[in-house]
Formats: C-alpha cells, sequence, structure tokens
C-alpha cells in the first residue's frame, strides 16, 4: 500500500512528518520567558519612575472606564492617572483657599 500524502486516517504513517508551524525563536520554556519580560517590564517601569498601584472596582466602573478611555484614545491606567491628578489638583486649590 502506498502512503498518500492526503490520507490522514493511518496517522502512524505521518507521526514522523514535520508539521508546518511557527519555529521555535527562543530556547527558553515558556514560563521562563514570561517570568523575564515581567521583570524587565518592571524594571522599565522603576526607571520611568511608576510605582505600581492595585484596587478593586465594581463591573460597571470598569466598564466606564474602558469605554471613556477608548473614546479618548488612552489606556486605561493613562485614564485613571489623569483623573487622580485632576482630582488632587481640585483637593489642593480648595485647601488652598479654605486658608
Amino acid at each position: 500500500m502506498a502512503k498518500q500524502q492526503t490520507d490522514r486516517t493511518t496517522l502512524d504513517l505521518f507521526a514522523n512528518d514535520k508539521r508546518p508551524g511557527r519555529p521555535k525563536t527562543n530556547p527558553l520554556p515558556r514560563e521562563a520567558q514570561l517570568k523575564i519580560n515581567k521583570r524587565n517590564q518592571l524594571k522599565r517601569d522603576r526607571e520611568r519612575g511608576l510605582k505600581r498601584v492595585e484596587l478593586k472596582v465594581e463591573a460597571h466602573l470598569l466598564e466606564r472606564l474602558n469605554q471613556l478611555a477608548e473614546c479618548r484614545n488612552m489606556s486605561r491606567a493613562e485614564l485613571i492617572q489623569s483623573i487622580l491628578k485632576q482630582q488632587l489638583d481640585e483637593l489642593a486649590a480648595e485647601a488652598s483657599s479654605s486658608r
């Protein structure tokens, strides 16, 4: 019986065939790559003077933030940072005017 390239019913005939796919470009496993990438990201953030802040918000508030960020063509983090700056500036102005 001849081996047909289109015959996929006898998988043992094709066990040694190389399948087309994305070539392996990094010798490290994916888990190690992710760890290195995260470390590099944190290093870049530190060099830019950024600090990490985590908070939990209600789902509908998160959706509103996402929509507003998309409308303004900015990331959610940039939007939250601008809102915080604006609010802090207003509070500082109120505090200085009440003196």
